[in-house]
């Protein structure tokens, strides 16, 4: 297996590639980056632990298994709370970026959870001032952009030799997402922004491999998925994206942001339900959709 990457993307994020690619799966981690540069941590004013309060703790860690099964990794090193590879490139707002109060924005971005964040968990804000809109930029084309287009890249490669593509983007969610849920709460929120961006054949064999391993399961809320997947899914083009966002309390002990307890029982359950999706079989009619 290898790992590959540019030069100039040195906190950007690290591809992996299996010895044998099979079925063109991409697994990706766009929230696991833990690497803070000194300069964003001179200009926070926050610590470590609260920066990362954020951040999908350990799940580049976990999706380890998909490699080794045939599939290919990407995971995020720059941290969630410097650039979001999860928004697009133009989710940006006057609070948080010193970009002229006219500017078209987004009522994510708005909350201050854009391309480039104001606030992590709790809405503790980040820094004390707007980001120059020249340096909001350096970062979004520093990092933001050489992930996706590595990305764009193994998609454009998996059509090529496998005539599809399927991305799950894995994420962890705060316990708080689902605790005023009435029992039993869902383990696991599974995206597909309503069946825009995933077929109904591929959404089903994921989701059997989860049930498989007693995973407990709900589609679509609180989370449909956010950019990769509105970006990216095109079921109909054959390429697939399902959101993966799975409860921190199975795994991490939050508060600390340590594996807990639960941390090995979780990684081999997930293990083995990833290992099965780098091995989804092709199939005659990839778009999930009736024929005509």
């Amino acid at each position: 297996m290898e790992a590959a990457a540019h030069p100039d993307d040195m906190f950007s994020h690290v591809l992996h590639r299996p010895r044998r690619w099979h079925g063109g799966v991409i697994v990706c981690s766009p929230h696991s980056g833990r690497e803070f540069p000194g300069w964003f941590l001179k200009e926070s004013c926050l610590d470590i632990a609260a920066l990362r309060s954020s951040e999908d703790a350990f799940m580049d860690r976990l999706i380890a298994p998909a490699l080794a099964a045939g599939a290919v990794t990407l995971s995020a090193r720059i941290p969630r709370s410097i650039v979001d590879l999860n928004r697009n490139a133009t989710e940006l707002d006057p609070a948080t970026v010193d970009c002229g109060p006219r500017r078209p924005t987004t009522p994510r971005a708005m909350a201050g959870l854009g391309v480039i964040p104001r606030v992590v968990s709790g809405a503790r804000p980040i820094r004390q001032a707007p980001v120059p809109m020249m340096e909001a930029q350096r970062r979004i084309n520093s990092y933001w952009r050489p992930y996706h287009k590595a990305l764009r890249g193994l998609v454009n490669e998996a059509l090529h030799r496998f005539d599809r593509a399927v991305i799950l983007d894995m994420h962890s969610m705060p316990h708080d997402a689902v605790s005023h849920m009435l029992a039993p709460r869902p383990e696991v929120v599974m995206g597909d922004r309503h069946g825009v961006s995933c077929g109904a054949m591929i959404r089903q064999q994921v989701c059997a491999l989860f049930r498989a391993e007693d995973f407990r399961l709900r589609m679509n809320a609180p989370f449909s998925g956010a950019y990769v997947a509105s970006a990216y899914g095109r079921p109909a083009q054959r390429v697939h994206v399902l959101q993966v966002e799975i409860d921190r309390a199975l795994y991490l002990d939050e508060a600390r942001i340590q594996p807990s307890a639960g941390y090995p029982a979780l990684a081999a359950r997930l293990g083995r339900v990833l290992s099965g999706a780098a091995r989804l079989p092709l199939d005659a009619n990839p778009s999930g959709m009736a024929a005509e």
